[in-house]
């Protein structure tokens, strides 16, 4: 092996170290709830804000790395309510499990958030109002607002949203 390879080796080897690095410290700053910025990721990550953003050209790619495995998947988050029928039981238990995990990392959510555009999927006609009318009680921005703006305590704005997805959702199958 040459000098010149040897050393190409090392350099490729460093970015990996560095790539990971960064990634490490987002996801530590991710699972302790802090809040999530580029400045944090870079000094924990101990390289500089430059270096952090030429790995990942925004917070929300960086993110969007981070955050891959440390959610479960649907059918494991739902697998306590996968035997019932009932689709208010089932959309209680996905508001309330959906809900807890967004206060748990909240710091990421409020990042991902003001970072992205969030563009609406096609539904089955038949529950694309449900979808919508969902979307207005099972979210981020709900949990945030009962939280920040009407003074809720989290266990008291989950349940809050809880409450009302239940709602909606037997209104929908009546």
């Amino acid at each position: 092996m040459t000098a010149t390879s040897e050393a190409a080796g090392g350099r490729a080897n460093q970015k990996t170290r560095t790539r990971r690095a960064i990634v490490d410290a987002c996801r530590e700053l991710v699972r302790t709830g802090s809040d999530v910025t580029m400045p944090e990721v870079a000094n924990l990550a101990l390289v500089s804000e430059a270096t952090a953003y030429r790995y990942f050209p925004d917070l929300v790619s960086l993110l969007g790395e981070t955050i891959d495995g440390l959610w479960p998947s649907p059918a494991e988050a739902l697998q306590p309510v996968a035997s019932s029928l009932d689709p208010v039981e089932r959309v209680s238990f996905a508001c309330e499990f959906l809900l807890r995990g967004v206060l748990s990392y909240q710091g990421a959510v409020r990042a991902m958030i003001s970072g992205t555009i969030t563009r609406p999927g096609l539904a089955a006609p038949a529950l694309a109002q449900l979808k919508r009318d969902l979307a207005v009680v099972v979210s981020a921005e709900a949990l945030f607002t009962l939280t920040d703006l009407c003074g809720l305590s989290p266990d008291d704005a989950i349940a809050s949203a809880v409450r009302t997805a239940a709602a909606v959702t037997g209104v929908a199958f009546s």
